[in-house]
């Protein structure tokens, strides 16, 4: 017997984040560990949780699996977040001009810019000397 589940994938800057939702008793494993464990800073696991709960579902009603690659801690959360809203869109359509409201929808497009020839970095020069 398979599982049913709702698959949604987020990304930002190099993060990389799968999020599965299936009906559930409420565990939230990333990467293999309690999502507790693995996101410790304060205010992550409230932001992962914002699309849920703007979509009036609770954490208690689903079983979350992520697997998130790549970038820091602020990537991996914000690409959580996504994956997060794609998988309730997948599950339900009708919550798409809610998510859309709250903002959950849009991938943050902003990535390191390349280091330019002749620059220290992507936009450093070196110091100008006239003598």
């Amino acid at each position: 017997m398979s599982v049913q589940y709702f698959e949604g994938v987020g990304r930002r800057k190099e993060a990389t984040a799968r999020v599965r939702l299936m009906r559930g008793s409420g565990r939230f494993i990333v990467n293999e560990k309690a999502a507790e464990q693995y996101f410790t800073r304060l205010g992550d696991i409230e932001a992962i949780l914002a699309p849920l709960e703007a979509s009036g579902h609770d954490r208690s009603q689903f079983d979350i699996t992520v697997i998130v690659r790549g970038g820091g801690v602020t990537g991996q959360t914000d690409a959580v977040k996504l994956g997060m809203a794609r998988a309730l869109v997948k599950m339900n359509n009708e919550l798409i001009p809610v998510m859309r409201k709250g903002g959950f929808l849009t991938r943050d497009a902003r990535v390191k810019e390349r280091k330019k020839p002749g620059l220290k970095r992507a936009r450093k020069a070196p110091t100008y000397t006239k003598r």
